[in-house]
């Protein structure tokens, strides 16, 4: 017989359209297919022919879920192919943006998509009825995040203020200091989140991923930078990115697929940063993780959400820790000079790592480029695999 996802002939809450025919014989599931409808972006090809300076702009389009880490992407890719690295007050402050963006993204995710599968509600129009509480609370994250992205950024989706080199305009001092307080509730509002989906009731699955994602030489979390790092050997520049991880077109989907050459699918996203970094997360967040259940390592997909929680917790904790030691740089950007060159930029997007490739000219002028997006790596196991809609 038929099931009612074959029967409905789509799923809801996936990006781009999914349809998942399968047939069940019996109570054993004796075929399962899926098929992607999302279109190709062409985003590569929009991107031929511009200059370097525009790329940070038209990435950012590429999504309104994580718009800032193609953004930053973009700029690392960028100041990679000048032999800029920029550091200091910039740096912080680029950490603080990516703060925003995961505070707000992770919020989102768990309280408008996650959490009513969890709860048996079917969207988050009745999740809220259900639990006032709780969602309110989620939309506060959502905006503490925003006000981040949108003091930094100058706007809350897809940001105006950024560039390579740093942004076109500083905040003022008193508005990142206005944010300390919110903060500190948003801190007080995520813990209380982890508390809460930690009550969920969560199936034993705990299949042999392969978890990548980036690694910080400092003694930090990751955001923006970092080797990208592997719980089965896999330890490179992001230099090397493409000597180690392929994309293929699949026949179920439109989009394109990325593997580990030597061993095949990975898994991206909080999961698999918080198994390769559980250490440095800060002490709030790694207690919060293990009165939630969780140990220095999660291997069950479906526990994911304790992990965005507790990722989301972080956030709220970096972004007071870079507010109360930040100073006020000279400028709002380092000096950029542009030659030909090819650049390399990986940065954590909420939902895993962002890889960014372009090659320019002598002028700035962009020849080529590459963008494979996170959903490109999740695995098949724990849900619809993606695929990168960037290429052209």
């Amino acid at each position: 017989m038929k099931s009612e996802a074959a029967k409905a002939n789509c799923l809801p809450r996936v990006e781009g359209g999914v349809a998942l025919p399968d047939t069940i014989k019996g109570e054993r599931m004796a075929d399962l297919n899926r098929q992607l409808f999302e279109p190709s972006r062409l985003f590569e090809a929009v991107l031929r022919g511009r200059t370097f300076s525009e790329a940070p702009d038209i990435t950012t389009r590429i999504s309104g879920i994580y718009p800032v880490a193609h953004q930053m992407s973009a700029c690392h890719a960028m100041e990679d192919a000048f032999g800029m690295n920029v550091q200091g007050p910039i740096r912080d402050l680029r950490r603080l943006l990516y703060c925003g963006q995961w505070i707000s993204s992770h919020a989102f995710q768990i309280h408008m998509l996650h959490a009513p599968d969890f709860l048996g509600c079917k969207d988050a129009i009745l999740l809220a009825k259900v639990y006032p509480t709780e969602v309110q609370r989620g939309l506060r994250l959502i905006k503490m995040g925003n006000e981040i992205v949108s003091l930094l950024g100058g706007r809350a989706i897809h940001s105006i203020n950024i560039r390579v080199g740093g942004f076109y305009k500083m905040p003022a001092r008193s508005g990142l200091d206005s944010l300390v307080e919110k903060l500190k509730r948003a801190r007080d509002a995520a813990l209380e989140t982890v508390r809460w989906v930690a009550k969920f009731s969560f199936p034993e699955f705990e299949p042999d991923y392969e978890f990548v994602a980036l690694q910080s030489e400092e003694d930090e979390y990751p955001f923006n930078e970092g080797r990208l790092v592997s719980n089965k050997g896999l330890d490179i520049n992001i230099r090397e990115y493409d000597r180690h991880l392929v994309e293929e077109h699949v026949p179920h989907s439109n989009a394109l697929h990325s593997t580990i050459k030597e061993r095949g699918s990975y898994f991206v996203g909080p999961q698999a940063r918080y198994n390769l970094n559980f250490d440095k997360l800060s002490p709030l967040a790694q207690e919060a993780a293990r009165a939630a259940g969780l140990g220095s390592v999660c291997l069950n997909p479906f526990r994911n959400i304790i992990v965005r929680s507790v990722e989301t917790l972080y956030a709220c904790d970096e972004a007071i820790r870079i507010i109360e030691h930040f100073e006020m740089p000279d400028k709002p950007a380092a000096n950029v000079k542009a030659h030909a060159g090819t650049g390399y930029g990986c940065t954590e997007a909420p939902c895993g790592v962002l890889y960014h490739r372009f090659s320019l000219d002598k002028n700035g002028v962009i020849l080529d480029a590459k963008i494979v997006s996170p959903t490109s790596a999740e695995p098949e196991v724990a849900g619809v695999k993606g695929g990168r809609t960037g290429q052209g």
